[in-house]
């Protein structure tokens, strides 16, 4: 490993999230100035930093220096301190009051602003009002100053120290040294492993009480990343011992200890216990409780025969239903709460119209909603008929601290429906599922609708899956696949993965499968098909072809499959503005996704666009929908690249081809649901490229991986203390 030492001259670039910046730095003994990337927070303008990396050469920005480490002190020289006070971070120090109050005071400048301040009235064109000013300011960059240096001696990272100034102010070293892991709870961006090497550096011991505690929390996270909602205790016990490096009977105190603060909470089954975190539990809870709610206390219909109502609307809509159709429309009448499950091609799609159409003819308000925005344009195009996003149904709105939401529609004010009809239902969470039932008005009926056999929500609960399982709620299984739908190759694949048989391919058909043997032949494999093959086919590579990736990290993986995509599909042109956000370098075209949920700008995880402009303030991208939302430098982060993406990512979406890289190298995400999900996405054509074996594998695995969740016990009452 290289240092290179030197001042910061200005930075280029900030991540949103902490965790990437570039930065000019006027190296010592070399002539000119750097370019440098990190791997964390930009320090600031002016300060003197010893770097730790390597020289490396990027291909368009040229000579940089990668660094992997640094170490933060306030700038010595004249010319740094006069940078530093240019930066802009003093208030009320300009390039030209800084170059006189340098010119004044020399090398001991920052000690006559930290010790003498008033002597600043020395310099021409500062009075009273303007030595305030600057003296408030300086003292909280020398706070951030003294955070920086504290981190510094114990190891940690002195970048982190702005968002630890920002929420605690002239009070965050004593937080650090007296319970760095409020940090974890507290601050955004800095999670559990940060606050605990500031601990561990300041030598707290393994087993003590706020460290346990606070790593039970975070193995609770931990789970509800994974999709889980609770834990067996035995498993957190496990798990929170390997974590910390302690025995598992200090975690078990600490459960005891959180469960009697009640910032965690149990439940049984039978003899097995449950460990939840306060705001899942919640959740779950509540859901069960007005799904109970809703089936007891709906609204009655005053009709005598639904099925009469579904019968008339069949004969003016010249369809011939099914007869568990039949039954599915007269449901929707005859209970508060209804869930309609099916496949691909059963005819879902025709129930919701046959059930608007007698609600409508009662009198009733209907309203339409599903997770995503794609999902919810396909239900609208389906029906006929106004649909919105669960999110735009609630009236999100931005929280107070912009880390979480806020909603319009709650308990006190409620959704004005009659009715509600929720598609694609297995993409819902258990926290938005509880948002949403709190906001159903009394007596509303709900009609949930959603493919059971998909992949759960990426949130944490397997709600459609639960209720069914629970029995209780009132539901119905569509399973007759239609004749105009059995001529679809890919509706009788789907169906025939879900039973767990191989797919029939043929080369050049609506369903291919192209054997690859290794992830980079794969890659390149579809990088063909995308700016080449496809094209000449007649395709619209951009807006009627997506390409589906198991897994992140391989060659034939969603973050390598999106640079080798743009660099074929958007390259780099003179003529065309970009900018760097992270590991990837966003130009104007280039297709787009919404990572993260952001109720002030309305658009939401998940939402897909195209950037349309670019400038030295913002990023500008049109999302589907018509919405179009900026994006400043440090916002940069809640986008992704769009040309691939996983699997997850595109549930509730349909585009006309699918390509689907399936290999080896999978084999942790290979399952039948996984595959089911990506192929039942494509409406015209798909193409799954990589190893037959890679295939199978998916075919047979239908060992999905149990998510802890109890909702359905919850329904069914049958949980213990």
């Amino acid at each position: 490993m290289e240092n290179l030492k030197g001042s910061v001259e200005s930075v280029i670039f900030q991540s949103g999230d902490g965790r990437f910046a570039v930065f000019r730095l006027r190296p010592e003994g070399r002539h000119g100035l750097v370019t440098a990337t990190l791997p964390a927070n930009a320090p600031l303008v002016g300060q003197e930093v010893l770097l730790g990396g390597a020289w490396i050469h990027h291909p368009r920005f040229g000579e940089q220096f990668k660094a992997e480490s640094i170490q933060l002190t306030m700038p010595a020289t004249s010319a740094g301190i006069e940078r530093f006070l240019a930066s802009g971070l003093i208030e009320g120090i300009g390039p030209a009051m800084a170059r006189r109050i340098v010119a004044r005071f020399g090398e001991v400048t920052l000690d006559i602003m930290e010790n003498a301040p008033q002597r600043l009235k020395e310099v021409t064109g500062i009075g009273p009002k303007t030595v305030g000013k600057i003296t408030a300011s300086y003292r909280a960059q020398s706070e951030l100053r003294d955070i920086m240096l504290w981190l510094e001696t114990r190891g940690v990272s002195g970048t982190l120290a702005a968002r630890i100034y920002k929420q605690y102010g002239s009070f965050a070293i004593e937080v650090l040294a007296r319970d760095p892991y409020r940090l974890a709870r507290e601050v955004p961006g800095l999670g559990f492993m940060t606050a605990d090497r500031i601990a561990r550096a300041a030598d707290m011991p393994a087993d003590d009480p706020a460290r346990v505690a606070a790593g039970v929390e975070f193995a609770l996270f931990s789970i509800a990343a994974e999709g889980h909602c609770c834990i067996p205790a035995p498993l957190l016990a496990e798990r929170g011992a390997k974590l910390l490096g302690v025995g598992q009977e200090a975690v078990n105190e600490a459960v005891t200890e959180g469960l009697a603060n009640e910032r965690l909470y149990a439940a049984s089954v039978g003899e097995e216990t449950f460990i939840y975190p306060a705001y899942l539990y919640r959740a779950e809870s509540e859901v069960a409780e007005s799904l109970r709610y809703l089936q007891k206390r709906a609204e009655v219909l005053t009709v005598e025969e639904p099925e009469i109502l579904a019968a008339d609307w069949e004969a003016a809509s010249g369809l011939t239903l099914a007869e568990g159709q039949r039954q599915a429309v007269a449901a929707a009448l005859r209970h508060g709460i209804f869930v309609l499950t099916g496949g691909p091609g059963t005819g879902k799609t025709t129930v919701v119209r046959g059930m608007i159409a007698v609600l409508e003819k009662l009198g009733l308000v209907i309203r339409l909603g599903a997770p995503t925005g794609r999902a919810a344009k396909r239900l609208a195009e389906a029906t006929g008929r106004p649909a919105t996003t669960v999110h735009r149904l609630l009236e999100a709105q931005g929280a107070a601290d912009d880390t979480g939401a806020a909603f319009g529609r709650d308990a006190d004010t409620p959704i004005e429906a009659d009715a509600i009809i929720l598609d694609e239902v297995s993409m819902m969470d258990i926290v938005l599922m509880a948002h949403f039932l709190a906001a159903v008005p009394p007596g509303c009926h709900v009609i949930l609708v959603g493919d059971a056999d998909q992949l759960p929500s990426v949130g944490p609960g397997s709600v459609l899956k639960e209720i069914l399982r629970s029995d209780v709620i009132p539901s119905l299984r569509l399973t007759e696949i239609f004749r105009q739908a059995e001529e679809s190759v890919i509706v009788r694949n789907a169906h025939a993965i879900n039973a767990g048989r191989l797919p029939v391919c043929a080369p050049d058909s609506a369903f291919e499968f192209r054997e690859t043997k290794t992830e980079e032949e794969t890659a390149a494999a579809i990088v063909r098909l995308c700016a080449e093959e496809l094209p000449r086919a007649g395709w619209d590579v951009w807006r009627e072809v997506q390409v589906l990736s198991p897994l992140h990290r391989q060659a034939a993986g969603v973050d390598n499959l999106n640079r080798l995509l743009q660099a074929a599909l958007n390259p780099p042109d003179i003529d065309r503005e970009e900018r760097a956000g992270g590991w990837f370098t966003y130009r104007v075209g280039d297709k787009v996704m919404q990572t993260k949920n952001n109720y002030q700008k309305k658009v939401f995880n998940g939402d897909t666009g195209r950037v349309t402009a670019i400038d030295e303030e913002k990023l500008r991208v049109l999302f589907e929908g018509g919405l179009t939302s900026d994006y400043a430098a440090n916002e940069l982060s809640e986008l992704a690249p769009a040309y691939a993406m996983s699997v997850h990512k595109s549930q509730g979406s349909e585009y006309p081809v699918i390509l689907l890289p399936l290999l080896p190298g999978h084999r942790i995400m290979l399952q039948r649901n996984l595959l089911y999900t990506a192929v039942t996405r494509a409406r015209e054509r798909v193409i799954l490229l990589g190893s037959r074996g890679a295939l199978q594998t998916a075919v047979e695995n239908d060992r999905t991986r149990r998510r802890y969740t109890l909702l359905a016990e919850r329904l069914a009452e049958a949980l213990e203390g």
